[in-house]
Protein backbone atom coordinates (compact mmCIF):
# COMPACT_ATOMS: atom_id res chain seq x y z
CA UNK A 1 0.00 0.00 0.00
CA UNK A 2 1.20 3.54 -0.83
CA UNK A 3 1.32 4.75 2.79
CA UNK A 4 3.41 7.83 2.02
CA UNK A 5 1.26 8.91 -0.93
CA UNK A 6 -1.92 8.36 1.08
CA UNK A 7 -0.53 10.61 3.81
CA UNK A 8 -0.07 13.61 1.50
CA UNK A 9 -3.32 15.34 2.57
CA UNK A 10 -2.28 14.98 6.23
CA UNK A 11 1.15 16.44 5.43
CA UNK A 12 -0.40 19.55 3.92
CA UNK A 13 -2.90 19.90 6.75
CA UNK A 14 -0.10 19.86 9.34
CA UNK A 15 2.04 22.25 7.29
CA UNK A 16 -0.95 24.59 7.14
CA UNK A 17 -1.29 24.44 10.92
CA UNK A 18 2.43 25.08 11.31
CA UNK A 19 2.14 28.08 8.99
CA UNK A 20 -0.75 29.39 11.11
CA UNK A 21 1.38 28.93 14.25
CA UNK A 22 4.19 30.81 12.51
CA UNK A 23 1.90 33.78 11.82
CA UNK A 24 0.46 33.71 15.34
CA UNK A 25 3.83 33.46 17.09
CA UNK A 26 5.64 35.92 14.83
CA UNK A 27 8.35 33.35 14.06
CA UNK A 28 8.94 33.05 10.33
CA UNK A 29 9.72 29.41 9.64
CA UNK A 30 8.78 29.17 5.95
CA UNK A 31 10.23 30.73 2.82
CA UNK A 32 8.41 30.08 -0.44
CA UNK A 33 11.54 29.27 -2.47
CA UNK A 34 12.84 26.87 0.18
CA UNK A 35 9.40 25.26 0.47
CA UNK A 36 9.25 24.62 -3.29
CA UNK A 37 12.77 23.16 -3.28
CA UNK A 38 11.95 20.86 -0.36
CA UNK A 39 8.80 19.52 -1.97
CA UNK A 40 10.58 19.24 -5.32
CA UNK A 41 13.12 16.88 -3.75
CA UNK A 42 10.33 14.90 -2.10
CA UNK A 43 8.38 14.58 -5.34
CA UNK A 44 11.46 13.28 -7.14
CA UNK A 45 12.03 10.77 -4.34
CA UNK A 46 8.52 9.39 -4.74
CA UNK A 47 8.89 9.18 -8.52
CA UNK A 48 12.17 7.24 -8.28
CA UNK A 49 10.58 5.03 -5.63
CA UNK A 50 7.84 4.08 -8.09
CA UNK A 51 10.51 2.39 -10.21
CA UNK A 52 12.48 0.77 -7.37
CA UNK A 53 9.74 -0.56 -5.08
CA UNK A 54 9.40 -3.76 -7.13
CA UNK A 55 13.12 -4.45 -6.65
CA UNK A 56 12.86 -3.87 -2.90
CA UNK A 57 9.90 -6.21 -2.52
CA UNK A 58 11.51 -8.85 -4.76
CA UNK A 59 14.71 -8.90 -2.66
CA UNK A 60 12.76 -9.22 0.59
CA UNK A 61 10.57 -11.99 -0.86
CA UNK A 62 13.58 -13.89 -2.21
CA UNK A 63 15.25 -13.86 1.21
CA UNK A 64 11.99 -14.71 3.00
CA UNK A 65 11.07 -17.55 0.62
CA UNK A 66 14.49 -19.17 0.24
CA UNK A 67 16.69 -18.22 3.19
CA UNK A 68 14.57 -17.43 6.25
CA UNK A 69 15.68 -19.10 9.46
CA UNK A 70 12.24 -19.10 11.11
CA UNK A 71 8.63 -18.47 10.20
CA UNK A 72 7.16 -15.87 12.52
CA UNK A 73 3.35 -15.77 12.69
CA UNK A 74 1.46 -12.52 12.16
CA UNK A 75 0.90 -11.79 15.84
CA UNK A 76 1.21 -8.66 17.96
CA UNK A 77 4.52 -9.98 19.31
CA UNK A 78 5.89 -10.41 15.79
CA UNK A 79 4.90 -6.86 14.88
CA UNK A 80 6.55 -5.55 18.06
CA UNK A 81 9.75 -7.49 17.33
CA UNK A 82 9.70 -6.21 13.75
CA UNK A 83 9.28 -2.63 14.94
CA UNK A 84 12.19 -2.84 17.40
CA UNK A 85 14.47 -4.48 14.83
CA UNK A 86 13.60 -2.08 12.03
CA UNK A 87 13.90 0.98 14.25
CA UNK A 88 17.30 -0.25 15.47
CA UNK A 89 18.47 -1.01 11.93
CA UNK A 90 17.21 2.39 10.80
CA UNK A 91 19.44 3.95 13.47
CA UNK A 92 22.47 2.12 12.07
CA UNK A 93 21.59 2.96 8.48
CA UNK A 94 21.10 6.61 9.40
CA UNK A 95 24.34 6.70 11.36
CA UNK A 96 26.23 5.05 8.49
CA UNK A 97 24.72 7.64 6.14
CA UNK A 98 26.62 10.30 8.09
CA UNK A 99 29.86 8.31 8.34
CA UNK A 100 30.30 6.77 4.86
CA UNK A 101 30.72 9.11 1.91
CA UNK A 102 28.65 7.30 -0.71
CA UNK A 103 25.78 6.94 1.76
CA UNK A 104 26.14 10.59 2.76
CA UNK A 105 25.91 11.49 -0.93
CA UNK A 106 22.49 9.84 -0.94
CA UNK A 107 21.40 11.35 2.38
CA UNK A 108 22.82 14.88 2.25
CA UNK A 109 19.75 16.17 0.40
CA UNK A 110 17.66 15.89 3.55
CA UNK A 111 20.05 18.21 5.42
CA UNK A 112 20.50 20.94 2.80
CA UNK A 113 17.64 23.22 3.83
CA UNK A 114 18.66 26.14 6.02
CA UNK A 115 15.18 26.20 7.53
CA UNK A 116 13.53 23.77 9.92
CA UNK A 117 9.87 23.08 9.31
CA UNK A 118 7.59 20.23 8.30
CA UNK A 119 8.39 20.63 4.61
CA UNK A 120 12.00 19.67 5.42
CA UNK A 121 10.69 16.22 6.39
CA UNK A 122 9.59 15.82 2.78
CA UNK A 123 12.98 16.88 1.42
CA UNK A 124 14.21 13.39 0.60
CA UNK A 125 17.02 12.06 -1.56
CA UNK A 126 16.15 10.37 -4.84
CA UNK A 127 18.75 7.65 -4.24
CA UNK A 128 18.58 6.86 -0.53
CA UNK A 129 15.98 4.13 -0.97
CA UNK A 130 18.40 2.17 -3.15
CA UNK A 131 20.76 1.83 -0.17
CA UNK A 132 18.52 1.82 2.89
CA UNK A 133 16.46 -1.30 2.18
CA UNK A 134 19.51 -3.58 2.31
CA UNK A 135 19.86 -2.83 6.02
CA UNK A 136 16.48 -4.49 6.68
CA UNK A 137 17.21 -7.75 4.82
CA UNK A 138 18.17 -9.46 8.14
CA UNK A 139 14.57 -8.95 9.32
CA UNK A 140 13.32 -11.03 6.37
CA UNK A 141 16.07 -13.55 7.12
CA UNK A 142 14.65 -13.97 10.63
CA UNK A 143 11.25 -14.83 9.16
CA UNK A 144 9.30 -11.56 9.25
CA UNK A 145 7.07 -11.32 6.18
CA UNK A 146 8.07 -8.56 3.71
CA UNK A 147 4.64 -6.91 3.98
CA UNK A 148 5.24 -6.49 7.70
CA UNK A 149 8.71 -5.06 7.03
CA UNK A 150 7.37 -2.54 4.52
CA UNK A 151 4.46 -1.52 6.75
CA UNK A 152 6.61 -1.03 9.84
CA UNK A 153 9.24 0.76 7.76
CA UNK A 154 6.56 3.15 6.49
CA UNK A 155 5.47 3.81 10.09
CA UNK A 156 9.04 4.63 11.16
CA UNK A 157 9.28 7.03 8.21
CA UNK A 158 5.89 8.65 8.83
CA UNK A 159 6.61 9.09 12.55
CA UNK A 160 9.54 11.32 11.68
CA UNK A 161 7.40 13.82 9.78
CA UNK A 162 6.04 15.61 12.83
CA UNK A 163 9.42 16.03 14.54
CA UNK A 164 10.62 18.48 11.86
CA UNK A 165 9.18 21.55 13.54
CA UNK A 166 10.05 24.46 15.81
CA UNK A 167 6.44 24.69 17.01
CA UNK A 168 6.94 22.00 19.67
CA UNK A 169 9.37 22.66 22.51
CA UNK A 170 10.48 20.10 25.11
CA UNK A 171 8.12 17.21 25.85
CA UNK A 172 9.10 16.07 29.33
CA UNK A 173 9.27 12.33 30.10
CA UNK A 174 8.16 11.48 26.52
CA UNK A 175 11.66 12.51 25.43
CA UNK A 176 13.27 9.85 27.59
CA UNK A 177 12.17 7.15 25.18
CA UNK A 178 10.94 8.70 21.93
CA UNK A 179 12.48 10.89 19.27
CA UNK A 180 11.03 14.41 19.47
CA UNK A 181 11.34 17.77 17.68
CA UNK A 182 13.94 18.89 20.22
CA UNK A 183 16.07 15.80 19.61
CA UNK A 184 15.79 16.08 15.84
CA UNK A 185 16.52 19.80 15.68
CA UNK A 186 19.94 18.86 17.04
CA UNK A 187 20.36 16.33 14.25
CA UNK A 188 19.78 19.02 11.61
CA UNK A 189 22.22 21.45 13.19
CA UNK A 190 25.50 22.32 11.46
CA UNK A 191 27.11 23.45 14.73
CA UNK A 192 30.19 21.28 15.49
CA UNK A 193 28.72 19.80 18.69
CA UNK A 194 25.47 18.88 16.91
CA UNK A 195 26.97 17.24 13.81
CA UNK A 196 26.35 13.48 13.54
CA UNK A 197 24.16 13.29 16.64
CA UNK A 198 20.66 11.92 17.34
CA UNK A 199 20.25 9.48 14.45
CA UNK A 200 17.14 7.80 15.88
CA UNK A 201 13.99 7.17 13.91
CA UNK A 202 11.28 6.56 16.51
CA UNK A 203 13.12 5.60 19.71
CA UNK A 204 15.86 7.92 21.00
CA UNK A 205 17.15 5.12 23.22
CA UNK A 206 19.42 3.89 20.42
CA UNK A 207 21.42 7.14 20.49
CA UNK A 208 21.66 6.94 24.27
CA UNK A 209 22.83 3.31 24.10
CA UNK A 210 25.42 3.83 21.36
CA UNK A 211 26.89 7.18 22.41
CA UNK A 212 25.48 9.55 19.79
CA UNK A 213 22.92 11.37 21.94
CA UNK A 214 23.13 15.15 22.28
CA UNK A 215 20.47 17.24 24.06
CA UNK A 216 19.35 20.51 22.51
CA UNK A 217 21.05 23.49 24.14
CA UNK A 218 21.11 26.67 22.04
CA UNK A 219 19.09 26.72 18.81
CA UNK A 220 21.04 25.07 15.98
CA UNK A 221 22.19 26.72 12.78
CA UNK A 222 20.44 24.54 10.22
CA UNK A 223 21.72 23.12 6.95
CA UNK A 224 24.99 21.60 5.78
CA UNK A 225 28.35 23.16 6.62
CA UNK A 226 28.85 24.35 3.03
CA UNK A 227 25.46 25.72 1.93
CA UNK A 228 24.07 24.32 -1.31
CA UNK A 229 23.18 27.68 -2.84
CA UNK A 230 20.43 26.59 -5.24
CA UNK A 231 16.72 25.75 -5.30
CA UNK A 232 17.26 23.15 -8.05
CA UNK A 233 16.40 19.62 -6.78
CA UNK A 234 18.40 18.04 -9.62
CA UNK A 235 21.60 19.73 -8.52
CA UNK A 236 20.73 19.03 -4.88
CA UNK A 237 20.70 15.29 -5.61
CA UNK A 238 23.88 15.20 -7.70
CA UNK A 239 26.22 17.85 -6.28
CA UNK A 240 27.94 15.71 -3.64
CA UNK A 241 28.34 12.77 -6.04
CA UNK A 242 30.11 15.17 -8.40
CA UNK A 243 32.32 16.42 -5.57
CA UNK A 244 33.30 12.85 -4.68
CA UNK A 245 34.02 12.10 -8.33
CA UNK A 246 36.22 15.19 -8.61
CA UNK A 247 38.12 14.24 -5.45
CA UNK A 248 38.61 10.67 -6.66
CA UNK A 249 39.98 12.02 -9.93
CA UNK A 250 42.64 13.96 -8.01
CA UNK A 251 43.84 10.83 -6.19
CA UNK A 252 46.89 9.18 -7.74
CA UNK A 253 46.37 5.75 -6.11
CA UNK A 254 43.41 3.62 -7.17
CA UNK A 255 43.00 2.50 -3.54
CA UNK A 256 42.52 6.13 -2.54
CA UNK A 257 39.99 6.58 -5.33
CA UNK A 258 37.94 3.80 -3.73
CA UNK A 259 38.47 5.14 -0.21
CA UNK A 260 36.97 8.48 -1.24
CA UNK A 261 33.56 6.77 -1.38
CA UNK A 262 34.01 4.57 1.71
CA UNK A 263 35.59 6.99 4.16
CA UNK A 264 33.76 9.63 6.23
CA UNK A 265 32.90 13.05 4.79
CA UNK A 266 35.96 15.29 4.90
CA UNK A 267 38.43 12.47 4.25
CA UNK A 268 41.30 13.24 1.86
CA UNK A 269 44.42 11.16 1.23
CA UNK A 270 47.62 12.40 2.87
CA UNK A 271 48.89 13.61 -0.50
CA UNK A 272 45.91 15.99 -0.69
CA UNK A 273 46.20 17.32 2.84
CA UNK A 274 44.56 14.60 4.92
CA UNK A 275 41.26 14.82 6.75
CA UNK A 276 39.49 18.17 6.50
CA UNK A 277 36.85 18.53 9.19
CA UNK A 278 33.74 20.70 8.87
CA UNK A 279 34.08 24.39 9.57
CA UNK A 280 31.62 26.07 11.88
CA UNK A 281 29.56 28.83 10.32
CA UNK A 282 30.40 32.29 11.63
CA UNK A 283 27.07 33.38 13.09
CA UNK A 284 28.15 37.03 12.87
CA UNK A 285 28.53 36.91 9.08
CA UNK A 286 26.42 33.92 8.05
CA UNK A 287 23.40 34.61 5.85
CA UNK A 288 20.97 32.08 4.44
CA UNK A 289 20.95 31.59 0.69
CA UNK A 290 18.10 33.59 -0.81
CA UNK A 291 16.93 34.96 -4.15
CA UNK A 292 14.34 37.49 -5.24
CA UNK A 293 12.22 37.32 -8.39
CA UNK A 294 9.26 39.38 -9.64
CA UNK A 295 6.03 38.76 -7.76
CA UNK A 296 4.42 37.56 -10.97
CA UNK A 297 7.04 34.83 -11.27
CA UNK A 298 6.38 33.63 -7.73
CA UNK A 299 2.66 33.46 -8.52
CA UNK A 300 3.43 31.56 -11.73
CA UNK A 301 5.58 29.04 -9.85
CA UNK A 302 2.89 28.62 -7.18
CA UNK A 303 0.25 27.84 -9.83
CA UNK A 304 2.50 25.50 -11.80
CA UNK A 305 3.69 23.75 -8.65
CA UNK A 306 0.08 23.11 -7.65
CA UNK A 307 -0.47 21.49 -11.06
CA UNK A 308 2.69 19.46 -10.49
CA UNK A 309 1.28 18.13 -7.22
CA UNK A 310 -1.85 17.03 -9.08
CA UNK A 311 0.21 15.34 -11.80
CA UNK A 312 2.45 13.60 -9.25
CA UNK A 313 -0.56 12.31 -7.31
CA UNK A 314 -2.03 11.00 -10.57
CA UNK A 315 1.31 9.36 -11.41
CA UNK A 316 1.64 7.66 -8.02
CA UNK A 317 -1.89 6.23 -7.99
CA UNK A 318 -2.27 5.40 -11.71
CA UNK A 319 1.28 4.30 -12.58
CA UNK A 320 0.13 0.75 -13.34
CA UNK A 321 -2.21 2.12 -16.03
CA UNK A 322 0.43 4.21 -17.77
CA UNK A 323 2.58 1.46 -19.25
CA UNK A 324 6.40 1.62 -19.42
CA UNK A 325 6.75 4.34 -22.09
CA UNK A 326 4.29 6.81 -20.58
CA UNK A 327 5.56 6.04 -17.09
CA UNK A 328 9.15 6.94 -18.04
CA UNK A 329 7.98 9.96 -20.04
CA UNK A 330 5.87 11.25 -17.14
CA UNK A 331 8.72 10.68 -14.68
CA UNK A 332 11.11 12.62 -16.91
CA UNK A 333 8.56 15.41 -17.22
CA UNK A 334 8.20 15.61 -13.43
CA UNK A 335 11.98 15.82 -12.97
CA UNK A 336 12.19 18.63 -15.55
CA UNK A 337 9.25 20.32 -13.84
CA UNK A 338 10.80 20.40 -10.35
CA UNK A 339 14.13 21.55 -11.80
CA UNK A 340 12.47 24.42 -13.68
CA UNK A 341 10.52 25.59 -10.64
CA UNK A 342 13.75 25.92 -8.66
CA UNK A 343 15.63 27.68 -11.46
CA UNK A 344 12.80 30.13 -12.09
CA UNK A 345 12.90 31.05 -8.40
CA UNK A 346 16.61 31.75 -8.84
CA UNK A 347 15.77 34.13 -11.70
CA UNK A 348 17.60 32.12 -14.36
CA UNK A 349 16.61 33.57 -17.74
CA UNK A 350 17.46 30.42 -19.68
CA UNK A 351 14.98 28.51 -17.51
CA UNK A 352 12.24 30.39 -19.37
CA UNK A 353 13.03 28.37 -22.49
CA UNK A 354 13.24 25.03 -20.71
CA UNK A 355 9.91 25.94 -19.13
CA UNK A 356 8.37 26.36 -22.58
CA UNK A 357 9.78 22.95 -23.55
CA UNK A 358 8.34 21.52 -20.34
CA UNK A 359 4.91 22.94 -21.19
CA UNK A 360 5.02 21.36 -24.65
CA UNK A 361 6.05 17.99 -23.17
CA UNK A 362 3.23 18.19 -20.64
CA UNK A 363 0.75 18.88 -23.42
CA UNK A 364 2.13 15.87 -25.32
CA UNK A 365 1.72 13.60 -22.28
CA UNK A 366 -1.87 14.81 -21.84
CA UNK A 367 -2.63 14.22 -25.53
CA UNK A 368 -1.21 10.70 -25.23
CA UNK A 369 -3.45 9.93 -22.25
CA UNK A 370 -6.81 9.92 -24.00
CA UNK A 371 -7.50 6.49 -22.50
CA UNK A 372 -7.15 7.94 -18.99
CA UNK A 373 -8.57 11.43 -19.53
CA UNK A 374 -11.93 11.61 -21.35
CA UNK A 375 -12.04 13.36 -24.75
CA UNK A 376 -12.23 16.20 -25.61
CA UNK A 377 -11.09 17.23 -22.12
CA UNK A 378 -7.50 16.10 -22.66
CA UNK A 379 -7.14 18.22 -25.81
CA UNK A 380 -8.69 21.25 -24.12
CA UNK A 381 -6.39 20.89 -21.09
CA UNK A 382 -3.28 20.51 -23.26
CA UNK A 383 -3.98 23.57 -25.42
CA UNK A 384 -5.16 25.79 -22.56
CA UNK A 385 -2.18 24.86 -20.38
CA UNK A 386 0.40 25.51 -23.11
CA UNK A 387 -1.09 28.89 -23.99
CA UNK A 388 -1.30 29.93 -20.33
CA UNK A 389 2.39 29.14 -19.80
CA UNK A 390 3.51 31.20 -22.80
CA UNK A 391 1.23 34.16 -21.99
CA UNK A 392 2.13 34.26 -18.29
CA UNK A 393 5.86 34.05 -18.90
CA UNK A 394 5.61 36.80 -21.52
CA UNK A 395 3.76 39.08 -19.11
CA UNK A 396 6.24 38.40 -16.29
CA UNK A 397 9.26 39.15 -18.48
CA UNK A 398 7.61 42.25 -19.89
CA UNK A 399 6.95 43.58 -16.40
CA UNK A 400 10.44 42.88 -15.03
CA UNK A 401 13.11 40.92 -16.95
CA UNK A 402 14.99 38.18 -15.16
CA UNK A 403 18.73 38.06 -14.65
CA UNK A 404 20.85 36.33 -17.27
Amino acid sequence: MEYIALSIPLFFLLMGLELAWSAWSGRKVYRFNDFVANLGCGIGSQVVGAFTKSLVFAVYMAVYDHARLFTLPSTALTWLIAFLLIDLLYYWFHRASHEVNFLWAAHIVHHQSEEYNLSVALRQSWWQGLFSFWFYVPVALLGVHPLVILTVGAFVTLYQFWIHTKAVDRMGPFEWLFNTPSHHRVHHGSDPKYIDRNHAGTLIIWDKLFGTYQPEEEEPVYGITTPLGTWDPLRANFHYWLELGALAKQCSKWTDKVRVFLKPPGWHPAALGGFQGPRAKDKATYHKFDTHVPRGMSIYVAVQFTLLLVLTTFFLFRQQDLGPVRMWATAGLIVLWVMNMGLLLEGKRWAIWTEVVRAILFAAVIMASDDLIPAPLHELVAVAFSLSVVVHLFLVLRAKPLAA
